[in-house]
């Protein structure tokens, strides 16, 4: 018997290792490719893209919040693998009625550690997930030996109406780990701002995220129009929202992007 609890302190039991997996969170599906499952995952979301093979080649079941439960039900699956944040709570609950259902809920670094060591156990890959939480947390440390001042930052994540990140959001604390400021710490999670607030809060440098709104160049062009005061610059949104092996990667860009702002160095 395998028990385990997820991260909404709700306990699953399997009598085997599951071997029809359905995952509903792109970050997370990415992970079980890392941790070495390959045939055992039946179906993915259309944000899903990494890795790319999966993408193309993967039963996709609709999106992290639409999700298609007909073709769930179908692909008959023994564990479905879900985010508190990312998927609906009303589908979710209705998937759990038929099937097992591990929640994550992440808001630090250290709840996506967690994360990781439970689903490797769940899908008996535990070794291969110690071993890439201990690279996850020396790549981290790396910045705490680098990095210097905070620089202060606004990071939004959609244009109209303009959003950015606030308080007990995973985005916020990895902002910290990689030096900057989230100068809307203090607000709600996901709140509201105009162009005036930002001008008012004078950060030193304004993100505009690849996602969940797709900032292009030609925003950039206007928001530094906007804010003369702030550099403005494009990240990728990946780097800072995606918990799981995307974090290997993430130290090594944040020094990039550090690299590249001229306030605050």
């Amino acid at each position: 018997m395998i028990t385990t609890t997820d991260q909404l302190n709700q306990t699953l039991i399997f009598k085997n290792y599951p071997i029809r997996i359905i995952s509903l969170v792109p970050s997370q599906t990415e992970l079980l490719f890392d941790l070495g499952l390959r045939e055992e995952v039946v179906g993915i979301t259309k944000f899903c893209i990494h890795p790319e093979k999966w993408f193309r080649s993967k039963t996709r079941i609709g999106g992290t919040k639409n999700l298609n439960l007909k073709k769930i039900h179908s692909l008959k699956p023994d564990l479905i693998i879900a985010n508190k944040e990312e998927n609906e709570e009303s589908q979710v609950n209705t998937l759990m009625k038929d099937f097992p259902v591990w929640i994550s809920d992440i808001k630090t670094l250290e709840d996506t550690l967690v994360m990781i060591e439970e689903i490797s156990f769940i899908i008996n890959k535990k070794k291969k997930g110690i071993d890439l939480i201990n690279k996850i947390i020396l790549k981290f440390e790396t910045l705490k030996v680098k990095k210097r001042k905070l620089i202060s930052c606004a990071y939004l994540i959609w244009k109209n109406p303009i959003m950015t990140v606030g308080s007990d959001t995973f985005i916020s604390e990895i902002m910290q780990y990689a030096g900057f400021k989230n100068i809307f710490s203090g607000k709600e999670r996901y709140p509201h701002v105009t162009i005036n607030d930002l001008k008012r809060a004078s950060p030193d440098v304004v993100f505009l995220s690849s996602e969940p709104y797709p900032f292009k160049e030609k925003d950039l062009s206007e928001f530094r129009k906007l804010l003369p005061v702030s550099e403005v610059l494009l990240v990728d949104g990946e780097m800072f929202s995606w918990y799981g092996s995307r974090l290997l990667k993430a130290p090594s860009y944040f020094s990039k992007v550090r690299g590249k702002i001229k306030s605050g160095l």
